[in-house]
């Protein structure tokens, strides 16, 4: 079994508390996520902050963008990010804006499938565009009424999309090995480790937990030119 990219969700709206966090997670990451609340609230100079201070790692900027995909996303490819998000509800027009600069820039665009009605109809749309990424996502809200992802991505995997698949929702130690088993490319954890008391701990522990349900006995690592030969 192949083993997943681990994807750190950093969705604080300090800045110096969202660089203290990627610190303490990088050693088991290998993607470091700025949220949108966060990105809406510090913008580009938390993206140019955390590329400087971890060059080995890649840089998600979750826009979520809905209108004027290229001119909205360049400036965060340009600033460090290495995968920004559109979401699935935009225009397929803004899908492929997003597609475009992404690829102008030799970067990744995700497009997210949260709020989506019908994700299959949807993903095959996104993947003959060229979208490089796409995220199954259950929303914190969502979370809150009770909602996990784990059907709709089995759903999306079952597709057989020529994409890589990621998956975020409430992911924690108790469901994250049946998460790798149901065959993700990328995995999001958000809250399980940002909101621990030693979040540290808590990336190791999601890190072996992976390792383990991908039948690797500890943490390789990896070199940035191996993530981007992954995702690529």
């Amino acid at each position: 079994m192949a083993k997943p990219l681990i994807q750190v969700a950093l969705d604080c709206l300090d800045f110096d508390q969202t660089l203290a966090l990627a610190r303490q997670a990088a050693p088991y990451v290998d993607i470091i996520e700025i949220g949108t609340p966060n990105l809406k609230h510090n913008g580009l100079a938390l993206v140019k902050a955390v590329r400087a201070q971890h060059p080995d790692k890649l840089i998600f900027a979750d826009l979520k963008t809905m209108d004027a995909g290229y001119y909205e996303a360049e400036p965060f490819y340009k600033a460090g990010a290495d995968i920004c998000t559109v979401l699935g509800t935009a225009d397929l027009g803004t899908i492929k804006g997003v597609i475009d600069v992404a690829n102008a820039y030799g970067k990744q665009a995700q497009v997210d499938l949260i709020n989506v009605e019908d994700k299959a109809a949807r993903a095959n749309e996104a993947a003959k565009l060229g979208a490089h990424i796409i995220g199954i996502h259950t929303g914190i809200d969502q979370q809150l009424a009770g909602q996990t992802p784990f059907a709709d991505l089995a759903a999306l995997v079952a597709l057989g999309l020529n994409v890589k698949v990621s998956v975020a929702g409430g992911i924690k130690q108790s469901t994250v090995q049946q998460v790798v088993k149901s065959g993700p490319n990328i995995i999001v954890v958000g809250g399980a480790i940002t909101g621990a008391k030693a979040p540290e701990v808590a990336a190791r522990e999601i890190r072996e937990l992976v390792d383990a349900a991908s039948g690797e006995s500890k943490s390789s690592g990896g070199l940035f030119g191996w993530l981007k030969k992954l995702l690529g």
